[in-house]
């Protein structure tokens, strides 16, 4: 029997780590929102998973779907991404985890780097690149852009074929895929990072606790 969330999080001794940082995720979420046009009623509106979106775990159409919509350069999802990654680790088998791009307009670099994560994920190395952004974070964040050797440098570093990195960083096609994740998100009301759904369902996440409620909820369910 799949154990409740929190308890095996705090097995992992996972809680010390939500504790840390639950003042800081929520100031930097605060701080790093972003209006935009949002829907009044995302009920009514498709899935928020496309059929060409990104999956970091993926067992299959039955199982419960976890969408993130982030921003690469996003502080708050910068000091979200361990608690993540934990939550991919407890409930792995269990949940399809997807990741849909949202650069805010107030990121300078946030583009380049999702077009960084597009174009591995055009090799099939989308989660390399997706773990390397956010463990390099730090260090191209706010910089003056572009960081685009930095980026480079981080495919080089995950093995990519750099002729077809280079090729796919320039297309216009890798920014128009870009773009129509982050217009997904403004239909589906969409305005900060990161956010969340689950099962298609958004996930308030005011409280650092209100994810793996709902993915818990959800599995047993």
């Amino acid at each position: 029997m799949k154990k409740a969330l929190l308890p095996t999080f705090a097995a992992l001794g996972i809680l010390a780590l939500v504790a840390a940082f639950v003042f800081v995720y929520v100031t930097a979420k605060n701080a790093d929102t972003e209006t935009a046009s949002t829907s009044s009623d995302s009920s009514e509106l498709a899935s928020a998973v496309a059929s060409d979106s990104n999956y970091v775990d993926n067992v299959g159409p039955a199982a419960v779907t976890v969408v993130e919509f982030l921003d690469f350069e996003c502080g708050a999802c910068g000091q979200f991404y361990p608690y993540v990654e934990a939550l991919r680790e407890v409930y792995d088998g269990d949940i399809n985890y997807v990741v849909r791009y949202f650069p805010l307009p107030s990121h300078l670099n946030s583009m380049d780097a999702a077009l960084a994560a597009e174009a591995a994920a055009q090799q099939g190395e989308f989660e390399a690149m997706y773990q390397r952004l956010f463990e390099t974070q730090g260090d191209w964040a706010g910089g003056t852009p572009p960081q685009t050797d930095v980026f480079r440098a981080l495919a080089e570093e995950i093995g990519l074929d750099m002729d077809a990195y280079d090729g796919a960083v320039a297309d216009p096609a890798t920014q128009a895929r870009v773009e129509a994740d982050f217009d997904a998100g403004v239909e589906l009301g969409v305005n900060s990072t990161p956010t969340f759904f689950v099962n298609d369902e958004y996930i308030e996440t005011s409280r650092l606790e209100n994810l793996p409620e709902a993915v818990d909820a959800a599995v047993k369910g």
